[in-house]
């Protein structure tokens, strides 16, 4: 199992006592400072913040409506809960490298129990409602497991509750807390997955394919439910081939009947984005896929190739996977219809991904 190991820690005095700050301190070998007031990190990138670790209060709110759902595109209702920001992985497609600019430190946050009580606050207020909430939006849900103990906190408390999916997602392999646990069936421990060329070449720092389903075996053997996440996909020399056998993989490292959720989504760029990779020393195949500008802002793989990856690995997951729930993310109703041959409202998928129902 990889694991990350910073340079430093960085603890806010009033928070040693804190469950996250106390499992760092234990986990932890390397030098600790405490600070007082602001975080005393200053990195210059969101690349250069990923070395040294700074554990502090989160001021605000946790909860939050996932940023992709944007006008004029399908959207799962997904919420998600930062409790960390800045991920130890170098993906060379990170959005991150633009959203974190201003703020780039690696950052875990401490006061848990403010995020719990706010999750608790929102389920409890909606009874028929059932929520899928992720961690992995401004981090790797997993990647600082083994130093915090996250997951010893998180886990038992979505198990309790029956109108709440916390969906931990990660490219790691740190599963082995998680394997201590009982999930009640209301955790998903998902993957984003790719295929090996672009694994190799754009997502430094990250646990092989075959690491990840491997992991992934452990946990469906541990009663976790998994997903899958091929975000983004990226053409390159060879792509079908390349995402066929990721596919393949897949198939022979987990069973079906407790797959989750598979989401499918393109290589897209922010100008901020764009920038940033044309930054990067190293080459990437994020770097050299052809995009072009789309109505969000963002630029994507042009449609009509985007058309023939989704179909090619939607055949292929239905050939391999059979009838396990499948979407799209941060898509137009447009390519929803020419894919999936239909277009879900944002609240009946929603509602299907929350039951694991296919169609």
């Amino acid at each position: 199992m990889r694991r990350f190991v910073p340079d430093r820690v960085w603890i806010a005095r009033g928070e040693l006592e804190t469950p996250v700050a106390r499992s760092v301190q234990t986990r932890y070998a390397g030098p600790i400072e405490v600070f007082d007031g602001d975080a005393p990190v200053r990195p210059v990138s969101v690349s250069d913040g990923k070395r040294e670790l700074v554990l502090q209060r989160h001021r605000g709110a946790f909860l939050r409506h996932c940023p992709a759902g944007t006008a004029g595109l399908v959207c799962c209702n997904y919420l998600v809960v930062n409790l960390a920001s800045n991920c130890p992985m170098d993906c060379s497609y990170c959005f991150l490298q633009d959203y974190l600019a201003d703020a780039p430190a690696l950052t875990a946050y401490t006061n848990v129990e403010d995020a719990l009580a706010e999750i608790d606050a929102v389920v409890r207020a909606h009874p028929d409602r059932t929520f899928r909430i992720g961690t992995g939006e401004l981090s790797d849900s997993l990647a600082l497991d083994p130093l915090t103990d996250l997951s010893r906190l998180l886990v038992p408390f979505f198990a309790a509750r029956r109108n709440a999916v916390l969906e931990l997602k990660t490219k790691t392999d740190c599963v082995d807390t998680l394997l201590a646990l009982d999930p009640g069936g209301q955790v998903v421990v998902s993957w984003s997955v790719n295929a090996a060329a672009v694994v190799e070449r754009d997502e430094a720092g990250t646990a092989p394919l075959a690491d990840r389903l491997a992991a992934a075996h452990r946990v469906q053997q541990g009663g976790y439910r998994v997903g899958f996440h091929f975000d983004p996909l990226i053409e390159f020399d060879g792509w079908e081939s390349g995402y066929t056998a990721a596919v393949d993989a897949i198939a022979g490292a987990v069973d079906p009947a407790t797959v989750a959720w598979i989401s499918l989504g393109s290589l897209r760029l922010s100008p901020g984005m764009t920038q940033a990779l044309g930054r990067r020393a190293a080459p990437s195949h994020a770097q050299a896929t052809e995009v072009v500008s789309g109505a969000d802002g963002k630029a994507r793989i042009w449609r009509g190739l985007r058309l023939r990856m989704y179909r090619l690995l939607v055949e292929r997951l239905r050939a391999a996977l059979g009838e396990v729930p499948l979407y799209l993310c941060m898509e137009s109703p447009g390519v929803w219809a020419r894919v999936m041959a239909e277009v879900p409202t944002d609240r009946a998928l929603g509602l299907r991904l929350a039951a694991g129902a296919t169609w």
